[in-house]
């Protein structure tokens, strides 16, 4: 272990946590998970509980950000096309705010997890402190920028003189209360790293729960609400994922967690900041790489107009729904690795790495076949713009074709950084998103007459090419040497 890592270790490691008895069936592992398995070591034991116990929470966790996701347009649809036309480009340029906050999670989760793993739970909290600390510093820019800016950032990313005047509103709302999304995913990942699933899970469930509530009534100004137009979606998600962050720092406070944070942690240490930042940095950058894609194929598709582009929002936002519960089987496999290692027990984390894929594959690859079938009714629900409705059905159709790959890509990538081994998945995305995706989506759309069905073949191209390249890297094992 390195000189700056090493801080993190005090003189003796906690015991590790008392046996429990385990479930009798499978519906008692689920409720337990529910309930939460405060007391369950996940370096022990059968793989296949631990990650049920993990995943169980985590995927009920995505869930219901999946559900508002789709509730979130199903509202601003009702509002016409310049008004989800907004809503999406808005959100591709979030994409870089996500990014922000999940390259911290990435740091936060690797490091987290290993310090659990080597039970030393005063190194989890201090990691997280610094965590915190950084998410903060890097969100006031950020709101200053996009608060004043946002109609010229609407502007830059292609948007028609009538979505920048029915939008302004909503992107600057959204930009300059990023702090609160940034540190809802950034915490949460924090709760995850140490096993502490439930309390991520109800977080985001508070969270959203608000922002369902809210949407119809600022949308539209029921009762002594005022009618805020698509601004108001903005509005409830900040009020929304504010709730959330409140909930978590009442959760840091309190005591019965695998790590507690005490009045000592909260400081700056800058060597131990300076540790997380270079982890997280790549993270960032990585998570910066394939979410910024997305601003290309966005900046592409707007070439075909707003009909396209709203097609574009709903079927991607349908595609959100279905692959975010996924990303919880694959946020239980980073923690199962990070733990793993710690634990100094690399070949169980690889078991639980092909162990949770395939469960994903069953997932996703179930999906995909739904969204083939049935993609003409899915839509109906949220446009009757029938232009809207070809686009936003073929994207379903192209981009869920690939699913059953990207189930894969997915566990494998989040267990490259659940080892702290952040640079490998961040050389596989740049090839395939930058390099192979954006410039695929240009020429199949350009150059083919495929028009937008020629991004959404790009799309599905490249979360099958991640699939292989990343199966390949696991197989030769680097990560398991990976020093956090």
């Amino acid at each position: 272990m390195s000189d700056t890592s090493a801080e993190l270790v005090p003189a003796a490691p906690a015991p590790a946590p008392p046996a429990e008895p385990p479930p009798r069936t499978f519906w008692d592992a689920v409720k337990e998970a529910v309930r939460g398995a405060h007391r369950h070591d996940y370096t022990a034991g059968p793989v296949g509980r631990s990650l049920l116990l993990l995943a169980v929470p985590m995927v009920l966790e995505v869930a219901l950000e999946s559900v508002f996701a789709v509730v979130n347009v199903f509202w601003v649809g009702r509002l016409g096309p310049n008004a989800v036309a907004t809503v999406g480009l808005t959100e591709a340029m979030f994409s870089t705010i996500y990014a922000l906050g999940m390259g911290l999670g990435i740091g936060a989760t690797a490091m987290v997890a290993r310090r659990i793993g080597e039970r030393q739970p005063d190194g989890a909290a201090r990691a997280a402190v610094q965590a915190i600390i950084l998410g903060v510093l890097i969100a006031i820019p950020v709101a200053l920028i996009g608060g004043v800016f946002g109609p010229g950032l609407l502007r830059l990313m292609g948007a028609s003189p009538e979505v920048i005047a029915t939008g302004q509103g909503y992107t600057r709302v959204m930009f300059a209360g990023n702090f609160v999304i940034l540190l809802l995913f950034l915490i949460n990942a924090i709760f995850r790293g140490a096993g502490d699933a439930t309390i991520a899970m109800r977080s985001l469930w508070i969270a959203n729960l608000c922002n369902l509530i809210l949407d119809p009534l600022l949308i539209f100004g029921v009762g002594p609400f005022p009618e805020l137009g698509v601004t108001g979606a903005a509005v409830a998600t900040t009020l929304g994922r504010g709730v959330g962050v409140l909930y978590q720092f009442r959760r840091l406070a309190g005591k019965g967690k695998r790590f507690e944070i005490q009045r000592s942690h909260l400081r700056l240490e800058p060597a131990l900041a300076g540790t997380l930042l270079r982890l997280s940095g790549t993270g960032m950058f990585q998570i910066l790489i394939s979410t910024t894609s997305w601003i290309g194929l966005v900046r592409v598709v707007s070439l075909f107009g707003s009909r396209a582009l709203a097609g574009y929002t709903v079927g991607i936002r349908l595609i959100v729904f279905a692959i975010l519960p996924s990303w919880g089987m694959a946020n239980a496999a980073a923690t199962m690795v990070g733990q793993a290692l710690g634990a100094k027990k690399p070949e169980r984390a690889e078991v639980a790495v092909w162990r949770a894929g395939f469960y994903n594959l069953c997932f996703l690859g179930t999906v995909g076949l739904v969204f083939v079938a049935f993609a003409p009714l899915l839509v109906s629900a949220f446009t009757s713009d029938p232009e809207v409705a070809r686009y936003a059905t073929a994207c379903l159709r192209i981009v869920g074709a690939g699913f059953p790959f990207y189930a894969y890509g997915m566990v494998l990538t989040s267990a490259f950084n659940g080892a702290g081994d952040t640079w490998t998945p961040t050389l596989i995305n740049l090839f395939c998103f930058w390099l192979w995706e954006v410039p695929l989506a240009w020429l199949l759309s350009q150059r083919t007459g495929l028009g937008p069905r020629g991004v959404f073949l790009a799309i599905a191209i490249a979360f099958s090419t991640l699939a292989l390249v990343s199966a390949g890297m696991f197989r030769r094992g680097r990560w398991k040497t990976r020093r956090v």
